[in-house]
């Protein structure tokens, strides 16, 4: 019987040159902030129950919201916040069949990533 000459390949040839693209990148974090809110949404619930629950719950509650930890909860929260709206307002645009072109989807995306770090610095320091 003839030998079988093996010949050695790469096992995944693309990721030699694969790289991560923005438009990836948003939507991965829309998933992600989508369920952020999630979290926070609780946390917020949580502090209102508390308070029409008791004194000594609302003590623990708001001890919990108001120190360095819900800080960064709610400031991640109000960024994750805008991030879904603009890629929300993005994927409408898509939707309607326009941007989907490579050159200005990438623009979007970072307009979207940009533009929801903007907003979140001007809503922490007009609120």
């Amino acid at each position: 019987m003839a030998e079988v000459k093996r010949v050695e390949r790469p096992l995944s040839p693309h990721l030699s040159i694969w790289h991560w693209q923005i438009h990836a990148i948003t939507s991965i974090l829309t998933r992600i902030t989508g369920n952020g809110l999630i979290i926070s949404a609780l946390l917020s619930v949580w502090w209102l129950l508390a308070a029409a629950t008791s004194d000594s719950q609302f003590a623990i509650a708001n001890a919990v919201v108001t120190s360095w930890f819900g800080d960064l909860a709610f400031t991640a929260s109000a960024w994750a916040l805008w991030f879904h709206y603009l890629a929300g307002l993005r994927h409408l645009y898509f939707d309607a069949g326009h941007g989907l072109d490579m050159k200005t989807a990438e623009k979007l995306s970072w307009a979207v990533v940009i533009g929801s770090f903007v907003l979140t610095i001007l809503t922490i320091f007009i609120v």
